[in-house]
């Protein structure tokens, strides 16, 4: 299997994403092909490492497609790469409330056989490093956590003294590195702010990084620790393995959001709509003045909708495009920020309209967390009773007109069952976001959808 090393961290904010990415972007001006794996489920962190590798990112979630899909997504995402960087998300032993290590950064390192480098932030510490690095070494004697990276070291002074610290734990340290602030990437409410948004800061900013990490790191030393992880039998996960194609390549499109505004995709999910014989056909609610022709049906993804309402409710012909596609039966898929622009409108300003309900920006709490769900009314793609994971992760809230709406979901939380979502005809609009590689049928009945679609409007 491909040479591998995961990222982890001691907590949330430790720098992570900084050394993921500094890694990725110094190894590919090496001239290796670098693959970006994200723990956890993110769709910003991703962004970046797509940028910095010039390949998709992917996700690793053991709660969202299972202890059991871990190596077989890392086989078929790391294909023709020569290694894989796997960034954690939150602190090493952060996994699903409630639900001990599962999902955790450890949880995965261990199920891939990787090699665990220790991301510290060392900017209020000196010889107390030593005692984070022995807790986070011996905590659970099953992951192979093989070498330090300090971050937001002060001074060289400051690197020596991190250095004598953690001497005598054997631990190697493969990288010190300093404060810049040419690489801090900014943040809002949901994390830091998507690629998509500022791509040519972005990538001055990851140019910055790899060049930082490239002085300040042991980069020879990284790529032999990567290549210590063992041989992992198994075959490839593969988007064309289930379900028959609905026809050739072309004949059936679905039309998905794309740009700033709509950046959620996973990549195994559009993989698996093309797997199933559809093709994709992109646009940009910002800027596209209407639907691509020909789409059987429309995926509206997450994305950040709130920060771009003025110029969403401007472009109104696009608008009205999705009204009337809604109307003539077409399926339609919404996932959180989906959602939110098929309202009446969102914080004042007119969204599709094609759900009685609005919605609006709130201050908090944030609602986040993984969901076990079960479908609660039936779509052309969905039959009631289905059950997948999921997860949510946002601030807003939408208030539908009518409460007595049918939902799209039973969403369980521990002891707690409750509704999410609306569907509408043929649209169904929820704030869960669902990882398909786990769930491969939903895929195809939504390509099959899309294609009865197509061929009802063919007919009439």
């Amino acid at each position: 299997m491909i040479p591998r090393l995961v990222v982890a961290g001691t907590s949330s904010g430790a720098g992570k994403t900084t050394v993921a990415c500094g890694l990725i972007g110094a190894l590919r001006h090496r001239g290796l092909t670098v693959q970006g794996f994200k723990v956890g489920p993110d769709y910003i962190d991703p962004s970046h490492h797509a940028l910095a590798a010039g390949r998709p990112g992917r996700n690793l979630d053991a709660f969202l497609s299972g202890p059991e899909l871990m190596v077989p997504l890392l086989r078929h995402g790391g294909a023709g790469a020569d290694i894989a960087i796997i960034e954690g998300v939150m602190g090493m032993f952060d996994g699903a409330s409630g639900r001990g290590e599962l999902a955790s950064t450890a949880h995965v390192a261990k199920l891939l056989d990787a090699p665990v480098l220790l991301v510290l932030d060392a900017s209020a510490m000196a010889r107390s490093a030593a005692a984070m690095v022995h807790g986070f070494r011996t905590f659970d004697p099953d992951v192979n956590v093989a070498g330090v990276v300090f971050n937001k070291v002060g001074s060289d002074t400051h690197e020596q003294l991190l250095r004598e610290a953690v001497a005598d734990s054997g631990l190697p340290v493969l990288g010190a590195l300093r404060r810049d602030e040419r690489v801090v990437t900014p943040e809002r409410h949901l994390g830091l702010v998507p690629v998509a948004e500022r791509e040519p800061k972005a990538r001055a900013a990851l140019d910055a990084l790899a060049e930082a990490m490239a002085r300040h790191a042991d980069l020879d030393a990284v790529v032999r620790l990567a290549g210590s992880a063992p041989e992992t039998p198994g075959p490839a996960w593969r988007p064309d393995a289930d379900g028959p194609r609905v026809g050739e390549r072309g004949q059936v499109r679905v039309a998905v959001a794309r740009g700033p505004a709509f950046s959620f995709h996973y990549q195994e999910n559009l993989e698996l709509l093309t797997g199933a014989g559809a093709q994709l056909a992109e646009f940009d609610p910002l800027t596209d003045a209407h639907l691509p022709d020909g789409a059987g049906a429309l995926v509206l993804a997450g994305g950040f909708p709130e920060i771009f309402g003025e110029q969403l409710a401007a472009n109104a012909t696009l608008r009205e495009d999705i009204r009337r596609f809604a109307a003539a039966g077409r399926p339609i898929l919404a996932e959180c920020g989906g959602l939110l622009y098929l309202c009446e409108e969102l914080d004042g300003h007119a969204m599709c309209g094609v759900l009685p309900a609005r919605g609006t920006m709130t201050e908090g709490p944030l609602t986040l967390g993984y969901r076990e769900a079960e479908v609660a009314t039936a779509t052309p793609w969905l039959t009631p009773g289905q059950r997948v994971r999921g997860h949510e992760f946002h601030y807003s809230k939408v208030q539908a007109r009518d409460p007595r709406a049918p939902a799209a979901w039973r969403l369980s939380t521990r002891a707690v069952s409750k509704p999410e979502g609306i569907v509408r005809g043929a649209v169904q609009a929820s704030y869960l976001h669902v990882h398909w590689a786990a769930h491969p049928a939903i895929a195809h009945a939504f390509a099959r959808a899309a294609a009865t679609a197509s061929a009802r409007d063919a007919a009439a």
